[in-house]
């Protein structure tokens, strides 16, 4: 039953909603195709990892990660839409019904930040093996199956030896998915830091002169802000324990999107930790943020977690809006949503949108409720020219594209 005091304080919610931008979606309202000049970002929500699916102002396809995870679920959310498919396989389906509803076809280049299972897809006893024989699918290679993918790029190609040998299971068996992919005739690259060219577009550039992909940082190297230079972040690892080495999370790797005055920037699972200060080369977030400079839309890395988007990145970035890509019941932590809120590191207004919250964190993370969303998609769509943005929440428990709310627009 509802009380006086929990309809006075959804009545509020509604009235700040409305104040910062909402615009409520009509019942039944679905997701239109995306259009030529217009850039569109999806963030999946599956329930189970990271992936974010971009179509670019000419038509040019990227999908950022394809997590997949297996076990462990009393930590995580229900799987999105459910359980009777992979998470893989959800997101090609995904990726393949905005493909149809643009009239486009394929996935031109995929980015993976980092070597993590949550990114590119776990293995398990029950992971089936591909047809093609040599590796399971799951992750990366469902999407693969179901959309073909032209074009791969990750921090550690070729020999995956940096910082320490990628040999986990899951490691090893994206290794031989992508080797299966190039006896096919698929290009597979590794991430170069300082580049903008990389994830230049592929159909139309000269139309869009306003946009670029700029690589900010990877495997402990950053921009330098000028031309395609880097500096790097890490010490040598001669003399190094191996436990001492920088971690996976660290080395990820983080883009920034430029489109007319809008901004975007994702960076996988970058961190802060610093060791509690004894070891201040370990955060390496503040330095690819302070390079990024302001932007319109920010992902969080690492999910929200404790040890990662300190004050260094959120005053660096400053962002109109952020994205949590959760599905955990650590996402986010308490001290993340202090610093992504606190108008002491910097004044303006910002929304925050997260693909799933896990009830548990409702109870010891009271500040979640200050979020505009906590379940769904979170599509950001940018009209051509980019002076303005908008944000909108679909629904993931089915495949109906069904919009569940609308905010903005944002002038960039």
């Amino acid at each position: 039953m509802q009380t006086r005091r929990t309809f006075l304080r959804m009545s509020a919610v509604m009235m700040a909603g409305t104040q910062a931008g909402m615009l409520w979606a009509a019942e039944g309202e679905v997701l239109s195709g995306w259009t030529p000049g217009t850039l569109d970002i999806h963030h999946i929500a599956t329930g189970r990892g990271n992936s974010t699916f971009l179509i670019l102002p000419d038509g040019t396809t990227m999908l950022v990660d394809a997590g997949a995870i297996y076990g462990h679920t009393e930590y995580l959310i229900d799987a999105r839409p459910d359980a009777s498919r992979r998470p893989g396989e959800w997101i090609g389906r995904y990726v393949g019904r905005q493909l149809g509803a643009a009239g486009l076809s394929g996935i031109d280049r995929f980015m993976l930040t980092h070597l993590h299972g949550d990114h590119l897809g776990y293995v398990s006893a029950d992971t089936p093996p591909a047809a093609k024989g040599g590796y399971k699918l799951t992750g990366v290679a469902d999407v693969a199956a179901l959309v073909p993918i032209r074009r791969y790029v990750d921090r550690a190609w070729p020999d995956y030896s940096y910082p320490a040998d990628a040999k986990a299971d899951f490691q090893q068996n994206y290794r031989s998915f992508l080797a299966t992919e190039a006896k096919s005739g698929k290009v597979i690259e590794r991430f170069k830091v300082g580049s903008d060219r990389q994830f230049a577009l592929e159909h139309a550039a000269a139309k869009y002169p306003g946009f670029e992909i700029r690589n900010l940082a990877a495997n402990g190297e950053v921009w330098t802000g000028q031309g395609d230079g880097t500096r790097a972040l890490f010490p040598k690892l001669a003399g190094m324990k191996e436990a001492e080495y920088p971690s996976e999370n660290a080395c990820s790797a983080a883009i920034r999107l430029r489109y007319g005055k809008f901004g975007y920037y994702t960076g996988g699972d970058l961190v802060s930790d610093t060791n509690y200060g004894r070891d201040p080369w370990r955060d390496t977030e503040t330095p690819a943020a302070e390079v990024c400079g302001p932007v319109s839309v920010a992902v969080t890395n690492h999910h929200g977690y404790f040890n990662a988007n300190g004050a260094g990145y959120v005053r660096a970035l400053r962002p109109r809006v952020f994205v949590i890509p959760a599905w955990d019941s650590a996402h986010p932590t308490v001290n993340t949503l202090a610093a992504l809120y606190s108008k002491a590191i910097y004044p303006g207004e910002r929304d925050i949108f997260a693909t799933a919250m896990k009830p548990e964190n409702r109870i010891t993370n009271k500040r979640v409720d200050d979020l505009k969303s906590m379940s769904g998609h979170v599509v950001v769509r940018v009209p051509a020219g980019g002076e303005s943005f908008q944000v909108m929440t679909v629904s993931n428990a089915d495949e109906s594209g069904r919009i569940t709310g609308r905010y903005g627009p944002y002038a960039c």
